[in-house]
């Protein structure tokens, strides 16, 4: 046995004191709310807590997506994008990481009065205060989040069109990268003593809509963390504060955010968001229930749409890749739509679940010409052209368009049209 293994062990069989009592002698993680913060008490100093300069000004795109009341011609986006295209490294700030809350404001939670309970199919059902978590050996890891719809058909943010005018905001706003602190939910589990017939969880938040989500075990006993900190600092409100679930190359819908119940149990709950808002329809007219790990994915973030070259001369194309299945080994890009494809330089760490930044030197020569990138990861699953994924889901490249739906996850090559003119543009067809 490993001496870190040892002691965590350790930590573990000599801490049944831990979480305090057992359910039902404490209360129940309710989520209340402290009362809310008064903005002119919060210290206006920028030595005491830093602010970017006046001259940066990238910000995310999109809205909340309230549902009540709903005006004519009403459009529910549901969440705000994280401008990729201004990113730099592969570590999204939390202050522009995307976000997604099915239309509810983030709760005002105050971390002393919250509390997680697990229960359900476990040996000792506990509620844990937040110190009581933090008693916990932790880790940090970087991974990215990434919603389902990430890199749909789409045009400009809100709107279900395809547009020349898109941006890599618009079309893969929907991820971004952080590196989170926690507990791993494994630790916790085998504290609270997980019994044989438990075969899923079901994750619950503190928001109005109370979003459930249920996950298998093997998933949960693997690499899922109870995060409570995220690029250094505690998670900020939009993030979950002051815990979520972190289910590393997953779907997004699995991150329960502002987590105040794990309940383990038999089978999977089918909550409302699981069962009638993102399954995806089959051809045949039946659906697929649920669809977990992200495929490869990559972006070029400079030149995309809406931004635009000096004139001839030489560029670096850089961009994101990332993969569910693991790290990124190979990165490829194209400067002649597709007809070549040359080896990009990525950049240093490659994490597995995590963006990786690339670059790849180009010289232009001001005709017009289309841009694009793939990437492998470590399972060998090679991210595919539109043709190529509607082959996969046996389907025709405008099944996308005339359906609305698609049969998985979107992960298609994105292209990148350059004008002779310099102006870039979303080259993106079916």
């Amino acid at each position: 046995m490993k001496p870190k293994d040892s002691g965590r062990r350790s930590f573990l069989k000599n801490s049944a004191a831990l979480a305090g009592l057992a359910v039902g002698a404490v209360r129940t993680a309710s989520g209340q709310s402290a009362p809310s913060e008064n903005s002119s008490e919060r210290p206006k100093d920028l030595h005491a807590y830093g602010e970017r300069s006046r001259y940066e000004t990238s910000a995310r795109l999109g809205s909340m997506g309230l549902y009540d009341p709903a005006p004519e011609g009403y459009h529910r986006d549901f969440g705000y994008r994280t401008p990729i295209q201004d990113s730099v490294g592969y570590i999204t700030p939390a202050s522009v990481h995307f976000m997604i809350a099915h239309g509810y404001e983030p709760p005002d939670i105050d971390p002393a009065e919250h509390h997680l309970l697990i229960h359900g199919l476990v040996e000792k059902p506990l509620i844990f205060s937040m110190s009581d978590l933090k008693r916990f050996p932790s880790v940090t890891r970087a991974h990215f989040v990434e919603c389902n719809a990430n890199g749909a058909p789409a045009g400009p943010t809100g709107k279900y069109r395809i547009a020349p005018e898109a941006t890599a905001q618009d079309t893969h706003g929907y991820t971004s990268c952080s590196l989170w602190t926690g507990v791993p939910l494994s630790t916790i589990l085998k504290h609270v003593g997980v019994k044989a017939e438990a075969k899923w969880i079901i994750g619950e938040g503190s928001e109005n809509g109370k979003h459930t989500k249920s996950i298998p075990i093997e998933k949960a006993m693997d690499d899922a963390l109870i995060a409570y900190g995220q690029n250094g600092e505690a998670l900020r409100p939009q993030q979950g504060y002051p815990i979520r679930l972190l289910v590393p190359g997953w779907e997004g819908i699995n991150n329960v955010k502002w987590l105040r119940k794990i309940k383990l149990v038999e089978e999977p709950y089918m909550g409302m968001w699981e069962s009638t808002k993102y399954p995806s329809l089959r051809p045949d007219g039946l659906s697929r229930w649920f669809q977990f790990q992200m495929g490869p994915r990559t972006v070029i973030t400079r030149p995309s749409g809406g931004q635009k070259l000096d004139g001839p001369g030489f560029y670096e194309i850089s961009g994101l890749a990332w993969s569910g299945g693991g790290a990124v080994r190979s990165i490829e890009v194209s400067t002649d739509n597709g007809k070549t494809w040359r080896e990009a330089e990525i950049q240093s760490p490659v994490y597995p679940k995590a963006h990786v930044r690339f670059g790849f030197g180009w010289e232009w020569n001001g005709e017009e010409t289309i841009l694009q990138s793939r990437c492998t990861d470590e399972l060998g699953e090679r991210q595919p052209s539109v043709v190529e994924l509607a082959k996969f889901w046996k389907v025709e490249p405008d099944f996308f368009i005339k359906t609305g739906t698609i049969p998985g996850h979107f992960n298609a090559i994105q292209p990148w049209k350059i004008n002779s003119d310099g102006s870039v543009q979303n080259a993106i067809s079916f």
